[in-house]
């Protein structure tokens, strides 16, 4: 059912050729999960990545899980905390595997560097160049991306019917390549990339022009161009996070005609959503690409249908608690 297809990911592997696994079908089978003394099912889950403490994707799963019967831990692996780098990777996964975790989460600085390392690829990583989530089973690794469809889900419950003929994205990073995938998987009709790093913006283009057409995406030497012509913004940077105040676009750039559509979700409410709001666009906040992309990841871990609503306002109530 998978065959040997070489892959390039230079940036993650550092120019060498490797060759992995590419699955035609991404449903991995049905998980053994262990039970405790009550006899319930019992799943072992984590997160890598560096700086974690603050994620909110740990008590989501485990409140959920806990809904459906399911005993969930769920373990933060901080390679900041445990003095380690993406080249204990290999180390934790088997280790992961050795302890009979259903699966893991994968966040900066691991989502490219951890490829190499699993077995079977959606369609979407070979993309994306990406992974946020890996289920173990059977001794194989499968590795997804449930960011891009976090953001599409979220997009469409939060503005629904908001044209997307001509949009602008502010970033080229890791999260702005799965929210620009995500529109133009939606159909947008062409997407402005403006970041301050020109060879990055320009390397997604390029990436992404082969997917799409070139017709449908390009590079923008700056907002003020891009957002001339849009009729939506999506933010795609740190910028307004709690560590990172401050907005990447001068507010009189908004417009009531803009749509405006954040990732970053603590807090909430960011200085553009607040100018956005001020000049009368119609907005959504982070908490909807933050749950949904988590919602996706239940989804393949449990192999059952998560209450999205509830998870919602698990994440909303964690956020509004601190």
């Amino acid at each position: 059912m998978a065959h040997p297809i070489c892959l390039n990911y230079r940036s993650a592997v550092k120019s060498r050729r490797v060759f992995l696994p590419r699955s035609t079908s991404m449903t991995p089978p049905a998980h053994d999960v262990m039970s405790d003394s009550e006899n319930r099912p019992t799943a072992l889950l984590g997160l890598i990545g560096s700086s974690i403490q603050a994620s909110r994707t740990p008590a989501m799963h485990e409140l959920e899980a806990a809904e459906h019967g399911i005993r969930c831990i769920y373990k933060l692996i901080d390679l900041d905390r445990m003095k380690l780098d993406v080249n204990a990777l290999p180390e934790l996964l088997t280790a992961a595997e050795q302890m009979g975790f259903t699966g893991l989460n994968i966040t900066h600085p691991c989502k490219q560097a951890v490829i190499p390392h699993l077995s079977d690829l959606s369609e979407d990583v070979h993309a994306l160049r990406s992974v946020n989530t890996v289920v173990l089973r059977n001794g194989r690794r499968y590795g997804y991306n449930t960011d891009w469809p976090g953001f599409s889900q979220s997009f469409v419950r939060g503005l629904r019917g908001a044209s997307i003929q001509s949009v602008a994205q502010l970033g080229a990073g890791g999260a702005g390549a799965a929210t620009a995938y995500a529109m133009l998987k939606m159909g947008a009709g062409h997407l402005a990339i403006i970041d301050p790093d020109v060879a990055r913006a320009e390397a997604l283009v390029e990436r992404y022009a082969r997917l799409f057409g070139r017709e449908r995406i390009s590079a923008s030497p700056d907002a003020e161009s891009a957002l001339a012509s849009a009729e939506g913004v999506i933010h795609a940077t740190p910028t307004g996070m709690k560590n990172h105040p401050g907005m990447v676009l001068p507010a009189h750039l908004l417009r009531p005609d803009l749509w405006v559509a954040e990732i970053v979700y603590f807090p909430l409410e960011t200085e553009l959503l607040r100018a956005a709001k001020a000049a009368g666009c119609r907005t959504i906040d982070g908490s909807g690409m933050a749950v949904y992309q988590a919602v996706d990841a239940f989804r393949l871990f449990f192999g059952i249908e998560p209450n999205v609503d509830r998870m919602h306002d698990h994440f909303v109530a964690q956020v509004r608690s601190e």
